[in-house]
């Protein structure tokens, strides 16, 4: 699965293929990596596909109602069966989903933050690594990019062991880290760092919103963190080193084989 010389032009339609993430390194297949190498080493073979959640599903609904009708029409008529009760109306799910939509498009300063180039695809090089990207919204004029998120509550904590500390739904999910990846992309490519939002709206009900900003000595800590994690990723996705098992994700689970017993305290710090 060795990186090719020749990397292919990313367009909307491959952005996300098999061929695209043997190539490139982006943020969700870096995540992927540090949660499970074997799940993502089977997921770039093609050997397991992931199956769709209704979660992913509700965000990318969301979002594409912010990029343009044909793309928010695109999503509802793939998925309709998902959207859509047989005895008519939306399931729950997606009822929340277009609450959560107008959250945003009834707020001037939330579409102010969203005003601009609609899912721009950018590569650069970054630690010697070629990475793609692709922005929700990028303002040129403002020198600004930003990037919808959905979540639960803006309020509600969570343990990392990344961070060795209680933390945000955006520390969680390593949108700091997603943030970081995409100002030196984008700096690579335009000369200047661009100052990034993010645009979250809640999935309560009704929805909470923020538009959050981030300290620069943030990224800092991300960029040190993506290099050390890095040499590893190449390692596995080269199949020059062995991947590990998380023993904890659904393709874990799917392919376990016990071959011993475990102590009960392993419960807890495995």
């Amino acid at each position: 699965m060795t990186t090719e010389t020749t990397n292919p032009t990313l367009l909307k339609q491959n952005y996300h293929s098999r061929k695209s993430n043997q190539n490139y390194m982006s943020v969700s297949l870096f995540k992927n990596f540090v949660e499970c190498e074997a799940k993502t080493i089977a997921k770039l073979k093609g050997e397991y596909v992931e199956s769709t959640t209704n979660a992913l599903l509700v965000g990318s609904y969301v979002h594409a109602a912010f990029e343009d009708e044909e793309a928010f029409n695109q999503v509802v008529e793939e998925n309709s069966d998902a959207i859509f009760k047989k005895r008519g109306g939306k399931y729950a799910d997606f009822e929340q989903a277009d609450r959560m939509i107008e959250t945003l498009k009834n707020d001037k300063f939330a579409m102010f933050a969203l005003e601009g180039e609609k899912e721009q695809i950018l590569t650069a090089d970054l630690f010697g690594v070629p990475w793609k990207i692709k922005v929700d919204s990028i303002n040129h004029d403002r020198k600004t990019f930003s990037d919808i998120k959905t979540t639960q509550d803006l309020y509600k904590r969570y343990w990392s062991v990344k961070y060795d500390g209680w933390v945000s739904f955006i520390e969680k999910w390593d949108y700091v880290l997603q943030m970081a990846i995409y100002r030196k992309v984008i700096a690579e490519n335009v000369g200047e760092m661009y100052t990034p939002y993010i645009v979250a709206v809640t999935k309560e009900n009704p929805p909470n919103k923020a538009i959050v900003h981030f300290d620069e000595s943030r990224f800092d800590f991300e960029y040190e963190w993506a290099e050390m994690k890095l040499n590893r990723i190449l390692q596995v996705r080269n199949e020059e080193v062995e991947s590990e098992r998380c023993n904890k994700c659904d393709y874990c689970r799917r392919t376990k084989q016990l071959n011993g017993t475990i102590e009960v305290g392993a419960l807890l710090y495995e």
